[in-house]
Protein backbone atom coordinates (compact mmCIF):
# COMPACT_ATOMS: atom_id res chain seq x y z
CA UNK A 1 0.00 0.00 0.00
CA UNK A 2 1.20 3.37 -0.71
CA UNK A 3 2.49 5.36 1.95
CA UNK A 4 1.28 8.98 1.53
CA UNK A 5 3.71 12.00 3.28
CA UNK A 6 2.45 14.91 5.35
CA UNK A 7 4.88 17.08 2.00
CA UNK A 8 1.88 15.25 -0.33
CA UNK A 9 -1.14 16.11 1.59
CA UNK A 10 0.31 19.79 1.99
CA UNK A 11 0.88 19.97 -2.25
CA UNK A 12 -2.59 18.49 -2.76
CA UNK A 13 -4.14 21.14 -0.39
CA UNK A 14 -2.44 24.22 -1.55
CA UNK A 15 -3.02 22.80 -5.33
CA UNK A 16 -6.80 22.52 -4.30
CA UNK A 17 -6.90 25.53 -2.82
CA UNK A 18 -5.36 27.56 -6.05
CA UNK A 19 -7.66 25.51 -8.21
CA UNK A 20 -10.88 26.52 -6.15
CA UNK A 21 -9.83 29.91 -6.13
CA UNK A 22 -9.19 30.13 -10.09
CA UNK A 23 -12.47 28.78 -10.59
CA UNK A 24 -14.27 31.02 -8.42
CA UNK A 25 -12.52 34.06 -9.80
CA UNK A 26 -13.14 32.61 -13.32
CA UNK A 27 -16.79 32.27 -12.95
CA UNK A 28 -16.69 35.88 -11.23
CA UNK A 29 -14.90 37.18 -14.16
CA UNK A 30 -17.96 35.36 -16.45
CA UNK A 31 -20.97 36.86 -14.49
CA UNK A 32 -19.37 40.07 -13.62
CA UNK A 33 -17.83 41.72 -16.84
CA UNK A 34 -18.41 38.92 -19.63
CA UNK A 35 -22.18 38.43 -19.84
CA UNK A 36 -23.08 42.02 -18.72
CA UNK A 37 -20.76 43.42 -21.52
CA UNK A 38 -21.70 40.76 -24.23
CA UNK A 39 -17.58 40.03 -24.29
CA UNK A 40 -17.20 36.47 -26.14
CA UNK A 41 -14.14 35.24 -25.38
CA UNK A 42 -13.42 31.79 -25.59
CA UNK A 43 -14.94 28.19 -24.83
CA UNK A 44 -18.19 26.92 -24.19
CA UNK A 45 -18.66 30.20 -21.84
CA UNK A 46 -18.88 32.24 -24.60
CA UNK A 47 -21.14 30.19 -26.64
CA UNK A 48 -23.48 30.27 -23.81
CA UNK A 49 -23.19 34.24 -24.03
CA UNK A 50 -24.71 34.25 -27.43
CA UNK A 51 -26.52 31.73 -26.90
CA UNK A 52 -28.81 32.92 -24.23
CA UNK A 53 -28.77 36.56 -26.33
CA UNK A 54 -30.12 34.82 -29.11
CA UNK A 55 -32.31 32.22 -27.89
CA UNK A 56 -32.76 33.66 -24.30
CA UNK A 57 -31.77 30.33 -22.67
CA UNK A 58 -30.18 31.03 -19.21
CA UNK A 59 -26.31 30.67 -20.15
CA UNK A 60 -25.71 29.01 -16.33
CA UNK A 61 -27.91 25.92 -17.26
CA UNK A 62 -26.05 26.00 -20.53
CA UNK A 63 -22.65 25.26 -19.18
CA UNK A 64 -24.43 22.51 -16.66
CA UNK A 65 -25.40 20.94 -19.36
CA UNK A 66 -22.75 20.88 -22.12
CA UNK A 67 -20.16 20.10 -19.70
CA UNK A 68 -22.65 17.10 -18.37
CA UNK A 69 -22.83 15.57 -22.05
CA UNK A 70 -18.84 16.53 -22.72
CA UNK A 71 -17.72 14.62 -19.30
CA UNK A 72 -19.82 11.50 -21.05
CA UNK A 73 -18.37 11.98 -24.35
CA UNK A 74 -14.97 12.28 -22.49
CA UNK A 75 -15.62 9.46 -20.39
CA UNK A 76 -16.55 7.53 -24.08
CA UNK A 77 -13.36 8.37 -26.14
CA UNK A 78 -10.63 9.33 -23.78
CA UNK A 79 -11.09 6.68 -21.12
CA UNK A 80 -11.20 7.36 -16.89
CA UNK A 81 -8.07 8.82 -16.23
CA UNK A 82 -7.99 11.17 -18.29
CA UNK A 83 -11.98 12.38 -17.81
CA UNK A 84 -11.36 12.53 -14.00
CA UNK A 85 -8.64 15.34 -14.32
CA UNK A 86 -12.10 17.23 -15.95
CA UNK A 87 -14.32 15.97 -13.57
CA UNK A 88 -14.02 18.46 -10.46
CA UNK A 89 -14.00 21.52 -12.45
CA UNK A 90 -16.31 20.54 -14.98
CA UNK A 91 -18.64 20.39 -12.17
CA UNK A 92 -17.18 23.33 -10.04
CA UNK A 93 -17.54 25.86 -12.83
CA UNK A 94 -21.01 26.07 -13.10
CA UNK A 95 -21.53 26.10 -9.24
CA UNK A 96 -19.15 28.74 -8.62
CA UNK A 97 -21.44 30.80 -11.21
CA UNK A 98 -24.10 30.13 -9.54
CA UNK A 99 -22.81 31.06 -6.33
CA UNK A 100 -20.93 34.65 -7.92
CA UNK A 101 -23.74 35.57 -9.79
CA UNK A 102 -25.32 37.63 -6.26
CA UNK A 103 -21.60 38.84 -5.89
CA UNK A 104 -21.56 40.37 -9.24
CA UNK A 105 -24.55 41.73 -8.73
CA UNK A 106 -23.15 43.71 -5.75
CA UNK A 107 -19.83 44.59 -7.25
CA UNK A 108 -21.49 46.15 -10.43
CA UNK A 109 -24.43 48.34 -8.47
CA UNK A 110 -21.39 49.46 -5.65
CA UNK A 111 -18.07 49.90 -7.05
CA UNK A 112 -18.07 48.74 -11.02
CA UNK A 113 -18.23 51.92 -13.04
CA UNK A 114 -19.70 52.65 -16.28
CA UNK A 115 -16.53 53.51 -18.00
CA UNK A 116 -16.44 50.16 -20.72
CA UNK A 117 -11.97 50.43 -20.56
CA UNK A 118 -11.90 50.22 -17.34
CA UNK A 119 -14.03 47.04 -16.94
CA UNK A 120 -11.99 45.77 -20.49
CA UNK A 121 -8.56 46.03 -18.60
CA UNK A 122 -10.61 44.38 -14.87
CA UNK A 123 -11.86 41.99 -17.25
CA UNK A 124 -8.10 41.31 -18.45
CA UNK A 125 -6.50 40.88 -15.28
CA UNK A 126 -9.27 39.04 -14.19
CA UNK A 127 -9.64 36.94 -16.60
CA UNK A 128 -5.64 36.30 -16.85
CA UNK A 129 -5.37 35.52 -13.35
CA UNK A 130 -7.88 33.03 -12.91
CA UNK A 131 -7.29 30.99 -15.63
CA UNK A 132 -3.19 30.85 -14.60
CA UNK A 133 -4.29 29.38 -10.93
CA UNK A 134 -6.24 27.00 -12.88
CA UNK A 135 -3.92 25.89 -15.30
CA UNK A 136 -0.93 25.93 -12.68
CA UNK A 137 -2.70 22.81 -10.81
CA UNK A 138 -2.94 20.67 -14.14
CA UNK A 139 -6.97 20.44 -14.21
CA UNK A 140 -9.57 22.25 -15.78
CA UNK A 141 -12.81 23.66 -16.22
CA UNK A 142 -14.27 21.15 -18.94
CA UNK A 143 -16.35 22.70 -21.49
CA UNK A 144 -14.07 23.22 -24.84
CA UNK A 145 -11.40 21.18 -22.92
CA UNK A 146 -12.42 18.26 -23.46
CA UNK A 147 -13.39 18.93 -27.11
CA UNK A 148 -9.52 19.76 -27.83
CA UNK A 149 -8.32 16.35 -25.69
CA UNK A 150 -10.32 14.13 -28.04
CA UNK A 151 -8.89 15.75 -31.25
CA UNK A 152 -5.31 15.63 -30.31
CA UNK A 153 -6.18 11.92 -29.69
CA UNK A 154 -7.91 11.08 -32.50
CA UNK A 155 -7.02 13.52 -35.27
CA UNK A 156 -3.52 13.89 -34.17
CA UNK A 157 -4.00 17.92 -33.76
CA UNK A 158 -2.30 19.66 -30.63
CA UNK A 159 -4.43 21.17 -28.03
CA UNK A 160 -3.01 24.18 -28.07
CA UNK A 161 -3.55 24.60 -31.92
CA UNK A 162 -7.03 23.41 -31.44
CA UNK A 163 -7.63 25.55 -28.87
CA UNK A 164 -6.44 29.00 -30.83
CA UNK A 165 -8.92 27.89 -33.67
CA UNK A 166 -11.51 26.82 -31.67
CA UNK A 167 -11.39 30.36 -30.05
CA UNK A 168 -11.25 32.28 -33.23
CA UNK A 169 -14.14 30.58 -34.36
CA UNK A 170 -15.75 31.32 -30.98
CA UNK A 171 -15.29 35.20 -31.32
CA UNK A 172 -16.00 35.43 -34.74
CA UNK A 173 -19.52 34.51 -33.81
CA UNK A 174 -19.71 36.53 -31.04
CA UNK A 175 -18.57 39.18 -33.30
CA UNK A 176 -21.31 37.98 -35.37
CA UNK A 177 -23.81 38.60 -32.82
CA UNK A 178 -22.83 41.12 -30.94
CA UNK A 179 -20.72 43.36 -33.74
CA UNK A 180 -17.58 44.01 -34.64
CA UNK A 181 -16.04 46.09 -31.72
CA UNK A 182 -17.24 43.37 -29.16
CA UNK A 183 -15.26 40.90 -31.01
CA UNK A 184 -12.09 43.02 -31.05
CA UNK A 185 -12.75 43.73 -27.28
CA UNK A 186 -13.07 40.18 -26.37
CA UNK A 187 -9.62 38.95 -28.90
CA UNK A 188 -7.87 41.96 -26.62
CA UNK A 189 -8.97 40.26 -23.36
CA UNK A 190 -7.95 36.75 -24.71
CA UNK A 191 -4.57 38.35 -25.70
CA UNK A 192 -3.62 40.36 -23.25
CA UNK A 193 -4.41 37.81 -20.41
CA UNK A 194 -1.57 35.30 -21.48
CA UNK A 195 0.73 37.70 -19.99
CA UNK A 196 -0.81 37.04 -16.47
CA UNK A 197 -1.24 33.47 -17.23
CA UNK A 198 2.60 33.32 -18.03
CA UNK A 199 2.85 35.22 -14.50
CA UNK A 200 1.17 33.25 -12.25
CA UNK A 201 2.24 29.51 -13.78
CA UNK A 202 5.82 30.58 -14.04
CA UNK A 203 6.87 33.70 -11.99
CA UNK A 204 8.56 36.69 -12.00
CA UNK A 205 12.07 36.66 -14.06
CA UNK A 206 14.40 38.06 -11.44
CA UNK A 207 17.73 37.03 -13.01
CA UNK A 208 19.41 36.20 -16.56
CA UNK A 209 20.85 33.03 -17.54
CA UNK A 210 24.62 33.83 -19.74
CA UNK A 211 25.77 30.79 -22.16
CA UNK A 212 28.83 32.38 -23.14
CA UNK A 213 31.48 30.69 -25.64
CA UNK A 214 34.69 32.50 -25.75
CA UNK A 215 38.47 32.34 -26.25
CA UNK A 216 39.08 34.84 -23.48
CA UNK A 217 37.97 31.90 -20.75
CA UNK A 218 40.97 32.80 -17.82
CA UNK A 219 39.34 37.13 -18.07
CA UNK A 220 36.04 35.74 -18.29
CA UNK A 221 36.46 33.77 -15.60
CA UNK A 222 37.82 36.33 -13.24
CA UNK A 223 35.63 38.69 -14.16
CA UNK A 224 32.73 37.19 -12.88
CA UNK A 225 34.54 36.04 -9.51
CA UNK A 226 35.76 39.13 -8.71
CA UNK A 227 33.72 41.77 -10.08
CA UNK A 228 30.59 40.05 -9.81
CA UNK A 229 30.93 38.05 -6.99
CA UNK A 230 29.26 34.68 -8.12
CA UNK A 231 29.44 31.29 -9.48
CA UNK A 232 29.81 29.50 -12.83
CA UNK A 233 30.03 26.52 -14.73
CA UNK A 234 32.65 25.24 -17.21
CA UNK A 235 30.67 23.26 -19.75
CA UNK A 236 33.19 21.32 -22.06
CA UNK A 237 32.42 22.55 -25.64
CA UNK A 238 33.44 21.65 -29.46
CA UNK A 239 33.03 24.42 -32.12
CA UNK A 240 30.25 22.40 -34.77
CA UNK A 241 32.68 24.68 -37.75
CA UNK A 242 36.24 24.90 -36.24
CA UNK A 243 35.85 21.56 -34.22
CA UNK A 244 38.15 23.15 -31.74
CA UNK A 245 37.54 22.28 -28.17
CA UNK A 246 37.01 25.05 -25.35
CA UNK A 247 34.45 25.56 -22.40
CA UNK A 248 31.41 27.30 -22.80
CA UNK A 249 30.73 29.29 -19.32
CA UNK A 250 27.28 29.36 -17.53
CA UNK A 251 26.08 31.77 -15.12
CA UNK A 252 23.14 33.22 -13.44
CA UNK A 253 22.96 37.21 -12.33
CA UNK A 254 20.47 39.55 -11.48
CA UNK A 255 18.54 41.75 -14.38
CA UNK A 256 19.94 44.69 -13.07
CA UNK A 257 23.19 43.48 -13.34
CA UNK A 258 22.40 42.14 -17.03
CA UNK A 259 23.88 45.24 -18.97
CA UNK A 260 26.77 45.47 -17.41
CA UNK A 261 27.92 41.81 -17.34
CA UNK A 262 26.82 41.87 -21.28
CA UNK A 263 28.78 45.22 -21.84
CA UNK A 264 32.28 43.45 -19.53
CA UNK A 265 31.99 40.48 -22.02
CA UNK A 266 32.27 42.42 -24.93
CA UNK A 267 34.85 44.56 -23.69
CA UNK A 268 36.68 41.18 -22.45
CA UNK A 269 35.89 39.69 -25.82
CA UNK A 270 34.30 41.59 -28.58
CA UNK A 271 33.78 38.11 -30.93
CA UNK A 272 32.73 36.53 -27.67
CA UNK A 273 29.03 34.01 -28.36
CA UNK A 274 26.56 34.72 -26.26
CA UNK A 275 23.24 33.19 -25.29
CA UNK A 276 20.70 35.29 -22.85
CA UNK A 277 17.30 33.54 -21.32
CA UNK A 278 15.27 34.81 -18.79
CA UNK A 279 15.67 32.84 -15.78
CA UNK A 280 12.39 32.22 -13.03
CA UNK A 281 14.06 29.90 -10.06
CA UNK A 282 17.48 29.09 -8.73
CA UNK A 283 18.15 26.95 -6.36
CA UNK A 284 22.01 25.97 -4.93
CA UNK A 285 25.43 26.46 -6.54
CA UNK A 286 27.41 29.49 -5.74
CA UNK A 287 24.99 33.12 -6.03
CA UNK A 288 25.58 37.00 -4.92
CA UNK A 289 24.34 37.68 -1.86
CA UNK A 290 22.68 40.50 -2.95
CA UNK A 291 20.74 39.04 -5.81
CA UNK A 292 17.11 39.45 -5.41
CA UNK A 293 16.35 35.41 -5.87
CA UNK A 294 18.11 34.65 -2.38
Amino acid sequence: MMKISNMDIKDAIVEGTFFVVGVFLYALCFNLFLIPNDLVVSGFSGIAIVVQRVFGWNANAFIYITNGILLVLGFIFLGWKITKKNIAGSILYPVMITVTNPVATFLNNYIIGDDFYLILLFAIILYGVSSGLIYRTGFSTGGSDIIMQILNKYMKISESKSMIVANSVIILIGMFVFGFNKGVYSFIILICSTYFIDKIMFGLSDSKVFYIYTKKVRKLKKLILNDFQTGFTSIPSRGGYSKKRNFMIMCVVSNRDYYLFKQKILEIDPNAFIIINSCYEVNGGVKRKTLPFL
